[in-house]
């Protein structure tokens, strides 16, 4: 129940279940099988709450509760299947808290936690469940090392990683992993300059958020594409897909840290709720910076013009 209310992004009532599950899990049985048991439901429910909290922007608890289960998940178990199932929850731990590491700008460390991940992931297993299961973790570490890569700037070694990335979840049918790869390469390609190829990027991912109906995704795959179609002056088309992202963020009741706003914006609205005279300086602020935001708008409508009569 708490991960689908988290693919609905109504993450408040995640927690809700998310956190009954952990108290459950934390009643202790009697025999060792059914210790095992519950350290390893434990596990699951602490890093199902980082996750969580990792989508309402609150990094730091999501990287106590994913060291919570990383513990958890080292506590070596006595048979293969154990250690198996140990393994596999490490290797989601590691790559849980690179993802928070990578959201706070600590790119260095992120990347280190998804290496660590990525080796986990491609320790072979047994049986066709084994390997499936290595092939997906393996195909999550590497689009994760791919977006940290791309915060560093390293676009094109960001691009290697993701595009193995969905060559693997295109391989599996994991469709929710190639909508989050796409994405990626939509980042990627859009940093570069390079934005009608991040659209054709962002259009893919958007599809899939739809087929699967996946809302959260949906919105921001929505998101990029709006900023990607301003970059390249279809000013038209960025306002219809910004409008349409940002309809669903108010569906979803997002708060603030969850949305996919840039930090000086977020930093903004804060300063504004503080207060009235908060309020008023962002009021005036806003006055100063709209001449130039309006400039910024219309400016690639106008190149075009421009350049015309620089030519003649």
């Amino acid at each position: 129940m708490g991960n689908t209310y988290n693919s609905l992004g109504q993450y408040q009532q995640a927690i809700e279940f998310l956190q009954q599950s952990l108290e459950i899990y934390r009643e202790i049985g009697d025999s060792p099988e059914e210790r095992l048991r519950q350290r390893n439901g434990e596990g699951k429910s602490l890093s199902n709450l980082g996750n969580t909290y990792n989508y309402l922007g609150q990094y730091q608890q999501a990287i106590e509760f994913h060291q919570q289960s990383l513990e958890i998940s080292r506590e070596i178990g006595d048979s293969p299947e154990e250690r198996l199932r140990q393994r596999n929850g490490e290797g989601k731990s590691l790559g849980n808290l690179g993802n928070a590491y990578n959201f706070l700008g600590q790119y260095q460390q992120a990347i280190e936690f998804h290496q660590q991940s990525l080796e986990i992931s491609r320790e072979i297993g047994d049986s066709p469940e084994e390997r499936l299961r290595q092939r997906n973790g393996e195909g999550n570490s590497l689009g994760n090392l791919g977006n940290a890569y791309d915060s560093l700037g390293q676009h094109q070694r960001a691009i290697e990683f993701l595009q193995q990335s969905l060559e693997i979840s295109r391989e599996i049918g994991d469709r929710n992993g190639e909508g989050i790869s796409l994405i990626g390469l939509g980042n990627a390609y859009n940093l570069l300059g390079q934005y009608q190829r991040a659209i054709e990027f962002y259009q893919q991912s958007l599809e899939i958020s739809r087929e699967i109906g996946d809302r959260n995704g949906e919105g921001h795959s929505l998101s990029n594409l709006g900023n990607a179609y301003y970059q390249c002056g279809r000013t038209q088309e960025g306002f219809a897909a910004s409008y349409q992202a940002q309809k669903i963020f108010q569906e979803l009741e997002l708060p603030l840290e969850a949305m996919p706003y840039p930090h000086w914006l977020k930093s903004l609205i804060k300063l504004a709720q503080r207060g009235h005279l908060q309020l008023i300086l962002c009021f005036i602020f806003g006055l100063i910076a709209f001449p130039f935001a309006l400039i910024w708008l219309i400016l690639p409508l106008l190149w075009p013009l421009i350049r015309a009569q620089f030519r003649r």
